[in-house]
């Protein structure tokens, strides 16, 4: 399994607008993405950033999402996000996600 951590600085008060676009922008795009396993996002206290792990079954899919999808969606975050977002990739080590999906599949 392979992951995309994404470091992201919010606009101010934009919390609401950025779940949304997550939820109707992000979301859809990402099912859409051959080998997407999960997504989580997670937002700090004070609403000033955020950071969102995409999970992959390989790196190979999570590339081309990279270079394909990942810069409209980019444009679409624009309307809550400030500056450029920082990404790095991971091989992901351990994770519960696969055993859930494997007792979901059972």
């Amino acid at each position: 399994m392979f992951a995309r951590n994404i470091s992201i600085r919010l606009k101010p008060n934009s919390v609401a607008e950025f779940t949304q676009l997550i939820e109707n922008e992000a979301l859809p795009m990402l099912r859409k993405q051959k080998g997407f396993r999960d997504e989580i996002t997670l937002v700090a206290p004070d609403g000033r950033e955020a950071v969102g792990i995409s999970l992959w079954d390989q790196k190979e899919n999570a590339e081309v999402y990279s270079r394909d999808a990942y810069p409209e969606l980019l444009k679409a975050l624009g309307k809550a996000v400030e500056g450029t977002p920082q990404v790095r990739t991971y091989e992901v080590c351990n994770s519960t996600f696969h055993k859930i999906a494997t007792q979901v599949a059972a």
